[in-house]
């Protein structure tokens, strides 16, 4: 029996109460499909900083890349905590560490609507909103490059330097086609495809998503390395749209996506926007990923650390559970990962609301609810 080894890290606010639940439906799903389960938790948080100055330092990643994945809940600090912490310390120290170091390249975001979900998009339903998002994890303005100069001072000057090479763009993409191949087959196409894309024999459709008419050197490399590796791929339709269109139709027409690729930037605010149209935070998972296998991948629920909401047994694990069974997935359990995402869609039509304290349930009975219905 395959045994995975996972490190917990349920961080701060309602993070430990909904990476209990994703554990819970884990272990329910080990159990069932035959695999073994073995968790070690790690305090990284705002709390832990609080408490120890101890962020995340090499002897940590030293342990952590001992196992096969990592599990987050959220990190993050408020009120009298977050006064005593300088803005972005929690996040580039631990968060933006363990992606760089461990090179997670790959932001994975399914933007999935989930039976009885209300999605504030009118007209939409499970069938035309299931895309996923592929976002460049480690390049572009959140490499940290440029600085400031003269600074408090009228001719301040400040900079941020959007790079990227070729490397980094290639192993995007290409996980993106591979991915995109891998979701449809000729039999079940793509069902945004036209009837001449699927007389051509095209099965897939992959959006890249950039600024080529003003961002012209960073997106002319995304585009010209896009076109290229498309031959490689007859059966992938690789389409380009400007990021402001990306958000309009990601509103006004979801169903024309498949799978979207982009930088890291873009990424970033698609994603959150993705989130809403498919009903909220607590229902939106995502993987930092490895595929590579040279570091350990990460998953987490995209919801904060709702510190109003901490200890009151009242938010929505749902998120939580889905990257769960996004993690189990990629680890090779593919049949349990489908159990559980069939499991949270025989659920969220339960739930009165998505909303915290607000579905009928509290977060430990969603949590049962997913786990008997595997």
């Amino acid at each position: 029996m395959k045994t995975y080894n996972i490190a917990v890290i349920p961080g701060d606010g309602t993070g430990p109460e909904v990476i209990g639940e994703g554990l819970k439906v884990l272990k329910a799903a080990a159990k069932k499909f035959k695999f073994g389960l073995k968790t070690k938790v790690f305090p990284f948080g705002g709390k832990h900083y609080l408490e120890t100055g101890k962020l995340v330092d090499e002897a940590d990643e030293a342990e952590l890349r001992k196992f096969d994945a990592i599990y987050l809940g959220a990190i993050g600090l408020s009120g009298a905590g977050a006064k005593n912490v300088a803005p972005g310390i929690l996040e580039k120290n631990i968060l933006l560490k363990l992606r760089f170091d461990f090179d997670q390249y790959i932001n994975l975001r399914p933007v999935k609507l989930y039976p009885g979900v209300a999605s504030p998009i009118a007209g939409v339903s499970p069938e035309t909103m299931d895309y996923v998002v592929v976002r460049e994890n480690t390049g572009g303005v959140y490499t940290g490059m440029g600085g400031i100069m003269m600074k408090d001072t009228p001719n301040e000057i400040a900079s941020q330097e959007w790079v990227y090479n070729r490397f980094q763009v290639d192993r995007c993409l290409r996980y993106a086609f591979e991915l995109a191949k891998k979701r449809h087959t000729k039999k079940a196409p793509f069902r945004g495809l036209s009837a001449e894309a699927k007389a051509a024999g095209k099965t897939a459709r992959l959006t890249l998503c950039g600024k080529t008419n003003v961002l012209t050197n960073v997106f002319g490399l995304w585009e010209r390395a896009a076109k290229e590796m498309a031959k490689e791929y007859p059966t992938v339709e690789l389409a380009y749209r400007h990021v402001d269109a990306i958000c309009l139709l990601m509103v006004q027409d979801p169903g024309q996506f498949d799978v979207i690729v982009t930088d890291n930037m873009f990424g970033d605010i698609i994603t959150d926007l993705g989130a809403a149209c498919q009903g909220g935070l607590g229902v939106a998972a995502g993987g930092n990923l490895n595929p590579d296998k040279s570091g350990v991948s990460m998953y987490e629920p995209i919801g904060g650390t709702a510190p109003d909401w901490t200890g009151k047994n009242g938010i929505n694990p749902i998120a939580a559970i889905g990257a769960a069974a996004l993690m189990i997935g990629n680890l090779g359990e593919t049949k349990a990962a489908a159990a559980i995402e069939a499991a949270i869609a025989k659920t969220t039509p339960r739930m009165k609301t998505q909303l915290a304290g607000q579905m009928g349930w509290t977060t430990t009975q969603v949590g049962d609810l997913v786990a008997k219905s595997l």
